[in-house]
């Protein structure tokens, strides 16, 4: 019995190797979802609104809300409602395009990057926390593994 089949209380075995794979990703990716989620929390964040932060602080220069939703580790249906959040929180301010009327230009403001500044080292602490037991080398062949995983969907959409 495998330690998914244990911690999920399944009786009978999965129905292919293929299933208990993903059925571990999607469960470990909800642990970790819910970890990242309660730090977010902690500095009034959702993970979604830290992603955008994260985009426009790496990008250094204002990018359009299509960009950024283009840029996002998870998709956000409502990328307006998002940054509409965010600007009422002081986090981003936007500016329409004076060429094009229907690009908004979203920008970020001095008091994330103080935010963002502030959580760097907490989610740097929590990277360590839910992978610093893997090696080096696992942790490479992991990200290889998701990829190529990730590939064959790239390829369906395609």
């Amino acid at each position: 019995m495998s330690k998914l089949q244990r911690e999920l209380r399944k009786r009978e075995p999965f129905e292919s190797a293929e299933q208990e794979a993903i059925l571990n990703l999607l469960r470990s990716s909800d642990q970790f979802q819910n970890r990242f989620g309660r730090l977010f929390r902690e500095f009034g964040l959702t993970s979604s609104q830290y992603n955008v932060l994260r985009i426009l602080r790496g990008a250094g220069e204002p990018l359009p809300s299509l960009e950024i939703a283009g840029r996002l580790i998870q998709v956000v249906p409502a990328i307006t409602g998002l940054i509409d959040r965010l600007e009422k929180q002081g986090l981003v301010t936007r500016e329409r395009c004076k060429q094009d009327r229907r690009v908004v230009y979203v920008d970020i403001t001095p008091a994330a990057l103080d935010l963002l500044k502030k959580l760097d080292q907490p989610v740097s602490d929590l990277h360590r926390t839910l992978a610093g037991h893997l090696t080096r080398t696992e942790l490479k062949e992991l990200s290889r593994l998701l990829e190529k995983l990730r590939s064959s969907i790239n390829e369906e959409n395609e």
